[in-house]
Protein backbone atom coordinates (compact mmCIF):
# COMPACT_ATOMS: atom_id res chain seq x y z
CA UNK A 1 0.00 0.00 0.00
CA UNK A 2 1.30 3.43 -0.85
CA UNK A 3 2.08 5.83 1.94
CA UNK A 4 -0.49 8.58 2.25
CA UNK A 5 -0.48 11.94 3.94
CA UNK A 6 -3.34 12.49 6.35
CA UNK A 7 -4.61 15.83 7.60
CA UNK A 8 -6.80 16.06 10.68
CA UNK A 9 -8.70 19.28 11.28
CA UNK A 10 -10.53 19.63 14.58
CA UNK A 11 -11.55 21.75 17.50
CA UNK A 12 -12.91 21.30 21.00
CA UNK A 13 -16.65 20.61 20.94
CA UNK A 14 -18.78 23.05 23.03
CA UNK A 15 -21.20 21.03 23.48
CA UNK A 16 -27.20 -1.82 25.22
CA UNK A 17 -29.16 -5.24 22.63
CA UNK A 18 -30.41 -8.65 22.36
CA UNK A 19 -29.14 -11.98 23.87
CA UNK A 20 -25.89 -10.65 25.29
CA UNK A 21 -27.71 -7.82 27.06
CA UNK A 22 -30.22 -10.00 28.83
CA UNK A 23 -27.36 -12.02 30.28
CA UNK A 24 -25.71 -8.88 31.68
CA UNK A 25 -28.68 -6.79 32.85
CA UNK A 26 -31.91 -8.38 34.15
CA UNK A 27 -34.97 -6.86 32.52
CA UNK A 28 -36.28 -5.54 35.84
CA UNK A 29 -33.07 -3.63 36.68
CA UNK A 30 -32.66 0.09 35.90
CA UNK A 31 -30.05 -0.73 33.28
CA UNK A 32 -32.34 -3.38 31.85
CA UNK A 33 -35.05 -0.77 31.40
CA UNK A 34 -32.57 1.53 29.66
CA UNK A 35 -31.48 -1.33 27.43
CA UNK A 36 -35.08 -2.03 26.37
CA UNK A 37 -35.76 1.64 25.68
CA UNK A 38 -32.60 1.96 23.61
CA UNK A 39 -33.54 -1.09 21.54
CA UNK A 40 -36.94 0.41 20.76
CA UNK A 41 -35.34 3.71 19.81
CA UNK A 42 -32.79 2.20 17.49
CA UNK A 43 -35.09 -0.23 15.70
CA UNK A 44 -38.35 1.66 15.61
CA UNK A 45 -37.26 5.18 14.83
CA UNK A 46 -35.21 4.94 11.66
CA UNK A 47 -36.90 8.07 10.30
CA UNK A 48 -38.05 10.69 12.75
CA UNK A 49 -39.59 14.01 11.83
CA UNK A 50 -39.91 16.51 14.62
CA UNK A 51 -39.26 20.15 15.35
CA UNK A 52 -37.50 19.24 18.58
CA UNK A 53 -33.76 18.58 18.64
CA UNK A 54 -33.04 14.88 18.08
CA UNK A 55 -31.15 13.05 20.77
CA UNK A 56 -28.11 10.82 20.31
CA UNK A 57 -29.99 7.55 19.67
CA UNK A 58 -32.25 9.18 17.08
CA UNK A 59 -29.38 10.82 15.23
CA UNK A 60 -27.44 7.55 15.06
CA UNK A 61 -30.39 5.17 14.55
CA UNK A 62 -29.05 4.00 11.17
CA UNK A 63 -25.44 3.58 12.31
CA UNK A 64 -23.90 0.16 12.73
CA UNK A 65 -23.66 -0.96 16.37
CA UNK A 66 -22.05 -3.93 18.06
CA UNK A 67 -24.42 -6.25 19.91
CA UNK A 68 -21.99 -6.63 22.80
CA UNK A 69 -22.77 -4.37 25.73
CA UNK A 70 -21.13 -4.18 29.08
CA UNK A 71 -21.43 -2.81 32.55
CA UNK A 72 -18.65 -0.41 33.49
CA UNK A 73 -17.53 1.20 36.73
CA UNK A 74 -15.98 4.66 37.04
CA UNK A 75 -12.45 4.24 38.38
CA UNK A 76 -11.02 7.68 37.67
CA UNK A 77 -12.17 11.25 37.06
CA UNK A 78 -9.70 13.93 35.91
CA UNK A 79 -10.23 17.55 34.99
CA UNK A 80 -8.56 17.92 31.59
CA UNK A 81 -9.62 21.57 31.46
CA UNK A 82 -12.13 23.87 33.14
CA UNK A 83 -14.89 22.42 30.95
CA UNK A 84 -13.76 18.86 30.11
CA UNK A 85 -13.52 15.80 32.35
CA UNK A 86 -11.67 12.62 31.47
CA UNK A 87 -13.58 9.55 32.67
CA UNK A 88 -11.73 6.27 33.28
CA UNK A 89 -14.02 3.24 33.12
CA UNK A 90 -13.21 -0.30 34.26
CA UNK A 91 -14.83 -2.69 31.77
CA UNK A 92 -16.42 -5.84 33.19
CA UNK A 93 -17.08 -7.78 29.96
CA UNK A 94 -13.99 -9.42 28.46
CA UNK A 95 -15.74 -9.65 25.06
CA UNK A 96 -16.07 -5.86 24.85
CA UNK A 97 -13.79 -4.44 22.13
CA UNK A 98 -13.53 -1.32 20.01
CA UNK A 99 -11.42 0.22 17.27
CA UNK A 100 -9.63 3.55 17.34
CA UNK A 101 -12.00 6.38 16.43
CA UNK A 102 -15.21 4.74 17.64
CA UNK A 103 -17.75 6.14 20.10
CA UNK A 104 -20.02 4.60 22.73
CA UNK A 105 -23.68 4.80 23.66
CA UNK A 106 -23.52 5.81 27.34
CA UNK A 107 -26.37 4.60 29.57
CA UNK A 108 -26.83 6.03 33.07
CA UNK A 109 -29.22 4.55 35.66
CA UNK A 110 -31.93 7.09 36.43
CA UNK A 111 -31.17 9.26 33.39
CA UNK A 112 -33.57 8.66 30.50
CA UNK A 113 -31.42 10.37 27.87
CA UNK A 114 -28.61 8.28 26.35
CA UNK A 115 -25.25 9.91 25.80
CA UNK A 116 -22.88 9.45 22.87
CA UNK A 117 -19.20 10.08 23.56
CA UNK A 118 -16.02 9.49 21.56
CA UNK A 119 -13.46 7.13 23.07
CA UNK A 120 -10.20 8.97 23.73
CA UNK A 121 -8.06 6.00 24.82
CA UNK A 122 -6.45 3.34 22.67
CA UNK A 123 -7.69 -0.25 22.17
CA UNK A 124 -4.33 -1.26 23.64
CA UNK A 125 -5.21 0.23 27.03
CA UNK A 126 -8.40 -1.85 27.10
CA UNK A 127 -6.48 -5.00 26.18
CA UNK A 128 -3.75 -4.43 28.77
CA UNK A 129 -5.68 -2.98 31.71
CA UNK A 130 -9.39 -3.37 30.97
CA UNK A 131 -9.74 0.43 30.95
CA UNK A 132 -11.57 2.73 28.54
CA UNK A 133 -11.45 6.53 28.70
CA UNK A 134 -13.88 9.25 27.58
CA UNK A 135 -13.41 13.02 27.39
CA UNK A 136 -16.68 14.83 28.07
CA UNK A 137 -17.39 18.53 27.63
CA UNK A 138 -19.66 20.16 30.22
CA UNK A 139 -23.03 21.02 28.65
CA UNK A 140 -26.67 21.06 29.71
CA UNK A 141 -27.21 17.74 27.90
CA UNK A 142 -28.31 15.33 30.70
CA UNK A 143 -25.56 12.67 30.29
CA UNK A 144 -22.78 15.28 30.11
CA UNK A 145 -24.34 17.23 32.99
CA UNK A 146 -24.48 14.02 35.08
CA UNK A 147 -20.82 13.29 34.43
CA UNK A 148 -19.81 16.78 35.56
CA UNK A 149 -22.14 17.13 38.56
CA UNK A 150 -23.14 13.70 39.92
CA UNK A 151 -20.70 11.07 38.69
CA UNK A 152 -18.35 9.72 41.36
CA UNK A 153 -15.79 6.96 41.71
CA UNK A 154 -17.53 3.53 41.58
CA UNK A 155 -20.58 4.92 39.73
CA UNK A 156 -21.93 2.20 37.42
CA UNK A 157 -22.98 2.79 33.81
CA UNK A 158 -23.48 0.72 30.65
CA UNK A 159 -21.73 1.04 27.29
CA UNK A 160 -22.21 -0.12 23.72
CA UNK A 161 -19.82 0.58 20.84
CA UNK A 162 -21.15 2.27 17.71
CA UNK A 163 -19.97 3.60 14.34
CA UNK A 164 -17.65 0.83 13.32
CA UNK A 165 -16.51 1.72 9.82
CA UNK A 166 -15.87 -1.94 9.05
CA UNK A 167 -15.93 -1.95 5.24
CA UNK A 168 -12.18 -2.25 4.85
CA UNK A 169 -10.58 -5.52 5.84
CA UNK A 170 -6.83 -5.72 5.79
CA UNK A 171 -5.46 -8.85 4.17
CA UNK A 172 -2.67 -10.75 5.86
CA UNK A 173 -0.40 -10.11 2.91
CA UNK A 174 -0.88 -6.34 2.83
CA UNK A 175 2.20 -4.23 3.27
CA UNK A 176 1.66 -0.83 4.77
CA UNK A 177 4.18 1.96 4.48
CA UNK A 178 3.89 4.62 7.15
CA UNK A 179 2.74 7.96 5.78
CA UNK A 180 2.52 11.30 7.54
CA UNK A 181 -0.21 12.86 9.65
CA UNK A 182 -0.66 16.54 10.42
CA UNK A 183 -3.18 17.76 12.98
CA UNK A 184 -4.65 21.26 12.94
CA UNK A 185 -6.22 21.65 16.37
CA UNK A 186 -8.21 24.77 17.29
CA UNK A 187 -9.58 25.82 20.68
CA UNK A 188 -10.45 28.97 22.57
CA UNK A 189 -7.20 28.91 24.56
CA UNK A 190 -4.37 26.57 25.48
CA UNK A 191 -6.18 25.26 28.58
CA UNK A 192 -8.87 23.89 26.22
CA UNK A 193 -6.30 22.07 24.04
CA UNK A 194 -6.99 18.62 25.45
CA UNK A 195 -4.26 15.97 25.43
CA UNK A 196 -1.67 18.48 24.23
CA UNK A 197 1.08 16.74 26.21
CA UNK A 198 0.18 13.39 24.60
CA UNK A 199 0.26 15.00 21.16
CA UNK A 200 3.63 16.63 21.79
CA UNK A 201 4.91 13.25 22.96
CA UNK A 202 3.79 11.61 19.71
CA UNK A 203 5.52 14.33 17.71
CA UNK A 204 8.75 13.58 19.52
CA UNK A 205 8.33 9.82 19.13
CA UNK A 206 7.62 10.08 15.37
CA UNK A 207 9.59 13.10 14.12
CA UNK A 208 8.54 14.17 10.64
CA UNK A 209 5.70 11.66 10.60
CA UNK A 210 3.28 13.19 13.14
CA UNK A 211 2.99 16.97 13.15
CA UNK A 212 0.61 19.37 14.88
CA UNK A 213 -0.30 23.03 14.67
CA UNK A 214 -2.37 24.32 17.58
CA UNK A 215 -4.66 27.30 16.96
CA UNK A 216 -6.06 29.50 19.74
CA UNK A 217 -8.74 32.12 19.13
CA UNK A 218 -9.15 33.84 22.53
CA UNK A 219 -5.83 33.42 24.33
CA UNK A 220 -5.48 35.92 27.20
CA UNK A 221 -2.60 34.47 29.21
CA UNK A 222 1.03 33.82 28.34
CA UNK A 223 1.68 30.65 26.33
CA UNK A 224 4.11 28.20 27.93
CA UNK A 225 7.52 27.80 26.33
CA UNK A 226 6.93 24.17 25.34
CA UNK A 227 3.84 25.06 23.30
CA UNK A 228 5.02 28.33 21.75
CA UNK A 229 6.67 26.80 18.62
CA UNK A 230 3.42 24.99 17.79
CA UNK A 231 0.87 27.76 18.46
CA UNK A 232 -0.83 30.00 15.90
CA UNK A 233 -3.24 32.68 17.08
CA UNK A 234 -6.44 32.81 15.04
CA UNK A 235 -8.69 30.33 13.27
CA UNK A 236 -7.58 27.60 10.86
CA UNK A 237 -7.41 29.27 7.46
CA UNK A 238 -7.31 28.42 3.78
CA UNK A 239 -3.66 29.47 3.72
CA UNK A 240 -2.85 26.92 6.44
CA UNK A 241 -4.39 24.02 4.53
CA UNK A 242 -3.75 24.70 0.85
CA UNK A 243 -0.08 23.70 1.11
CA UNK A 244 -1.17 20.10 1.86
CA UNK A 245 -3.42 19.57 -1.16
CA UNK A 246 -2.32 16.54 -3.21
CA UNK A 247 -3.75 13.40 -4.77
CA UNK A 248 -2.37 11.31 -1.89
CA UNK A 249 -3.84 13.33 0.99
CA UNK A 250 -6.90 12.33 3.02
CA UNK A 251 -8.68 14.89 5.19
CA UNK A 252 -10.50 14.14 8.46
CA UNK A 253 -12.61 16.82 10.16
CA UNK A 254 -13.91 16.67 13.73
CA UNK A 255 -15.84 19.39 15.53
CA UNK A 256 -19.30 20.93 15.90
CA UNK A 257 -21.44 20.92 12.72
CA UNK A 258 -20.90 24.62 11.79
CA UNK A 259 -17.15 24.13 11.95
CA UNK A 260 -17.34 20.96 9.85
CA UNK A 261 -19.41 22.75 7.22
CA UNK A 262 -17.05 25.72 7.15
CA UNK A 263 -13.90 23.61 6.76
CA UNK A 264 -15.60 21.41 4.14
CA UNK A 265 -16.38 24.48 2.02
CA UNK A 266 -12.84 25.75 2.51
CA UNK A 267 -11.41 22.43 1.28
CA UNK A 268 -13.70 22.50 -1.77
CA UNK A 269 -12.48 26.02 -2.55
CA UNK A 270 -8.84 24.91 -2.56
CA UNK A 271 -9.52 21.95 -4.84
CA UNK A 272 -9.76 18.99 -2.46
CA UNK A 273 -11.98 16.23 -4.00
CA UNK A 274 -15.04 15.38 -1.92
CA UNK A 275 -14.09 11.69 -1.78
CA UNK A 276 -10.93 12.64 0.13
CA UNK A 277 -12.80 14.42 2.95
CA UNK A 278 -14.20 12.44 5.89
CA UNK A 279 -16.28 13.54 8.87
CA UNK A 280 -19.22 12.56 11.10
CA UNK A 281 -22.04 14.85 12.20
CA UNK A 282 -23.79 12.65 14.77
CA UNK A 283 -24.54 15.03 17.62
Amino acid sequence: MMARATIYVGCTVPQLLRGAQSRIFPSHSPLGVLRHSAFCYCTGNGTIKSKRKMDHLERTANNFRQEVITQAKVCGITNESETVKRLRLAIANKDFTFKAGQWVDFFIPGVSVVGGFSICSSPGLLEREGILELAVKHTAHPPAHWIHTECTLDSEVALRVGADLHGYQEGKGNRHKLGTAKLYYSAKNTSELLFKKNILGLMKAFPGKILCCFHVTQQRSQICKELQPHITEGRISEKDLEKHVSNDTSWYICGPPPMIESISKLLTNIGVPRNCVFFEKWW
